[in-house]
C-alpha cells in the first residue's frame, strides 16, 4: 500500500479523459486543463467516457506513479461537468475508489456543549 502524506490534495478532473493516455499524456492534461503542477505531490484523478475506469497520477518524489482501477459491474460516480476540476477529501477519494456515491456524504452534526444548570 502506498503512503500518501496528509497534506496531499486530491484533484478530480471533471471532464472525460482518453484512458489510452499514460504518464506523459496525463501530466500534460494536469498542466493544461487543470492548471496545476503534476510534480507537486498531489493526486490527480481521471475518468474515461464509459465511467468504469479511473486513473490516478501521483508524484512520489522519485518519479510519477500511475494507478488504475476498473469496476467490473458498475460505474464510478462523477460530478456533472461544471468546471475543470474539483477538490476531494481523502474520505471522498476512498469512497470513490470503492464505487460508492461520495457526493451524498454529509458531515455529522456537531454535538451541543452540555449546559451547566
Amino acid at each position: 500500500m502506498m503512503q500518501i502524506p496528509s497534506t496531499t490534495r486530491v484533484y478530480l478532473s471533471c471532464r472525460p479523459t482518453d484512458m489510452r493516455k499514460g504518464f506523459d499524456g496525463l501530466a500534460a492534461q494536469v498542466s493544461t486543463i487543470l492548471h496545476a503542477d503534476p510534480y507537486s505531490g498531489h493526486l490527480f484523478v481521471f475518468r474515461g467516457k464509459r465511467g468504469d475506469l479511473i486513473k490516478i497520477l501521483y508524484w512520489d518524489g522519485t518519479g510519477l506513479c500511475l494507478f488504475a482501477k476498473r469496476l467490473e459491474q458498475h460505474r464510478f460516480v462523477w460530478p456533472p461537468i461544471i468546471g475543470d476540476s474539483l477538490h476531494l477529501t481523502r474520505a471522498q477519494l476512498d469512497m470513490l475508489l470503492e464505487g460508492m456515491d461520495w457526493r451524498r456524504t454529509v458531515p455529522a452534526p456537531m454535538p451541543n456543549a452540555p449546559a451547566y444548570v
